[in-house]
């Protein structure tokens, strides 16, 4: 992999300005919702991914010597604000990042005939991962179904799961739906019951009904596929009714330490998966500081930034950037456009050299995407709430994609057959 230098964009800048009017910006917009009862989990990923372009921006001019500009559009979280906002933006932007798995299915069908990539890193529609079916859409590093099977090989690893229940407490909303083929396939594999428990979005603060049933029901583990004031609700209950902490897992977006902060050290015990993690002492925590903290433009603070969730933001601009260096290299050209982006995705080669060459040290892990692998499928760590912070407790963890990438296929076709005509890259093999 060819690797975007500041000697060749110096060198690119330079042709471009020298042939046309050097390119303004390049247009990245982000469906944000810092408002909302999602919000507390949006905001400090927001600024995470805002203080990473900024500082980019400031130290760098951009990528490629182009500035990124990776205007908010707020959303609340809500799928019909979310399509408003693909709308407004589609016409300059090189990349949309919907920022939900129900305005990621609205925004699918179009990306054929708009020709927008979508990133939606670490959540949207599994079978995304069939790059050869869906072109234009990538959740790299890792999908919902790696969460699901790495969090099942962790519990499998506490001991048999024959005869175990599992209950799944989820989020009632395409979000909250997407693990269960992997799920259910795993406890007929396995022998353990699955219990479904759904949470309806005017639900989230009161989950007295869901933890009366996890009570009588009396399950081995519960897995948590919450998001935000869903998982401040679930981890209250939980410590309410005594059930052990350590037997509560959740996937990477239940696993903010706002939520566990709430409760403190009767959170102990708690976990959950992550492609991410903070690390205070990696350099780029160092530029973000210089640049974007100490000039006075960053909205968030000093305990934000030692969060999952604000590092997480981090490593989602250093995807999308990392995407654009790499497109900028392979096109000879610093002003890249969408198409150009949609390959730039899908040829990102995060070693742990780049990852260190990034600054990124210890912050997310080695992944590759490719024309037929869409997600990268990075693994993840799990990680263990201590009473104040969230600490690995796991070695890296990566998933048996294997497992169900048929399923994948499937249900990648059969979402074509639903939306012919659906081009399908007949080029892209393996």
């Amino acid at each position: 992999m060819k690797h975007f230098t500041k000697l060749a964009a110096a060198a690119i800048v330079a042709g471009v300005t020298a042939g046309a009017a050097m390119a303004q910006e390049l247009y990245t917009p982000n469906l944000a919702y810092r408002t909302g009862p999602f919000a507390a989990t949006g905001i400090p990923l927001m600024n995470g991914q805002a203080d990473y372009l900024n500082m980019l921006n400031a130290r760098d001019g951009g990528v490629g010597g182009i500035p990124v500009n990776g205007e908010e559009c707020e959303t609340g979280y809500s799928t019909e604000k979310g399509v408003e906002c693909y709308e407004k933006t589609k016409g300059r932007s090189i990349v949309t990042q919907p920022w939900s798995t129900g305005i990621t299915l609205q925004v699918l069908p179009k990306t054929n005939v708009d020709m927008i990539p979508i990133l939606a890193p670490g959540y949207g529609f599994s079978p995304m991962m069939d790059g050869k079916t869906f072109q234009w859409a990538y959740n790299a590093p890792a999908g919902y179904w790696d969460a699901a099977d790495m969090i099942i090989q962790y519990i499998e690893g506490q001991g048999d799961l024959n005869g175990k229940k599992i209950a799944f407490l989820h989020l009632d909303h395409p979000f909250g739906k997407e693990p269960l083929p992997v799920l259910e396939a795993a406890a007929e594999a396995k022998g353990f019951e699955l219990l479904p428990i759904p949470v309806g979005l005017k639900e989230m603060q009161n989950q007295s009904a869901q933890w009366l049933q996890i009570r009588r029901e009396r399950p081995d583990y519960v897995i948590m596929w919450g998001w935000g004031a869903m998982n401040a609700g679930a981890i209250t209950e939980a410590v309410k009714t005594k059930f052990p902490m350590e037997n509560m897992l959740g996937v990477w977006w239940s696993g903010h330490d706002a939520d566990l902060k709430i409760v403190g050290d009767a959170g102990k015990g708690y976990k959950s998966i992550s492609w991410s993690f903070p690390n205070m002492d990696a350099p780029v925590m160092a530029d973000i500081k210089k640049h974007v903290v100490d000039a006075g433009n960053s909205k968030s603070n000093e305990e934000e930034m030692q969060g999952v969730f604000y590092g997480r933001g981090i490593v989602i601009s250093a995807i999308l950037a990392e995407g654009i260096s790499v497109a900028q290299a392979h096109f000879d050209t610093a002003e890249i456009n969408a198409e150009q982006l949609r390959w730039g995705l899908e040829n990102i080669n995060m070693t742990e050299a780049r990852i260190s060459e990034l600054g990124l040290d210890g912050m997310v892990p080695p992944f590759a995407t490719s024309c037929s692998n869409h997600t990268g499928h990075s693994g993840g760590w799990m990680l263990e709430w201590d009473g104040s912070k969230f600490v690995k407790v796991s070695d890296l963890l990566t998933a048996n994609v294997e497992s169900y990438k048929a399923l994948a296929e499937a249900k990648a076709a059969e979402y074509a057959e639903a939306n012919a005509p659906w081009p399908v890259n007949e080029a892209c093999d393996g």
